[in-house]
């Protein structure tokens, strides 16, 4: 597998809408919380990419990386940047996504890594996020020395809106 880790700027976002679209899609579909509901429609997952990420990107607000393998994108992550003036000091982790067909191949490891450097080249010194307790990516970001900070219980309803779930908050400092 050849894999590369791009930054992926508006353009590039634009460029790769259909394998984003397909990654969040998918993703949903196959039960990941990442902030969805099931059945998540090909217009709201592509609404989300250029009127949700997009902009921010554009704005530098957000910084967006992808997996690129036979030029497709697999796998995604992004670090938010747009903190309050008491904490320009940290970003946080977002839509940490791999799709389904490319799982428990080490992308979401190479990803995660990458944020990391990045974050540490824009001179952040804290990095957060959250994911579903007991999800398969806590075990990853503990091994990358991600923290637990807290645990909070009925967070969040799970894609197919049967039962809500626990969410665990996490950190790492950097440097």
């Amino acid at each position: 597998m050849d894999l590369q880790l791009i930054e992926l700027d508006a353009d590039a976002i634009r460029t790769h809408l259909s394998d984003l679209r397909r990654i969040l899609v998918d993703s949903v579909h196959d039960g990941a919380a990442i902030g969805f509901m099931a059945p998540l429609c090909d217009d709201e997952a592509e609404a989300f990419w250029l009127a949700t990420v997009l902009p921010e990107v554009d704005q530098r607000r957000r910084v967006m990386l992808g997996a690129l393998c036979e030029r497709r994108i697999i796998g995604t992550v992004q670090l938010i940047l747009s903190m309050p003036p008491n904490q320009r000091h940290r970003c946080e982790i977002a839509k940490m996504i791999v799709h389904p067909m490319a799982r428990r191949r080490g992308i979401a490891r190479h990803l995660m890594t990458k944020a990391m450097e990045r974050a540490a080249e824009l001179e952040k010194s804290l990095i957060t996020l959250d994911t579903r307790s007991g999800d398969r990516a806590e075990p990853l970001y503990a091994s990358l020395g991600f923290h637990v900070a807290g645990i909070i219980p009925g967070y969040a309803w799970d894609p197919d809106g049967q039962a809500r779930h626990a969410t665990t908050y996490m950190f790492r400092h950097l440097g």
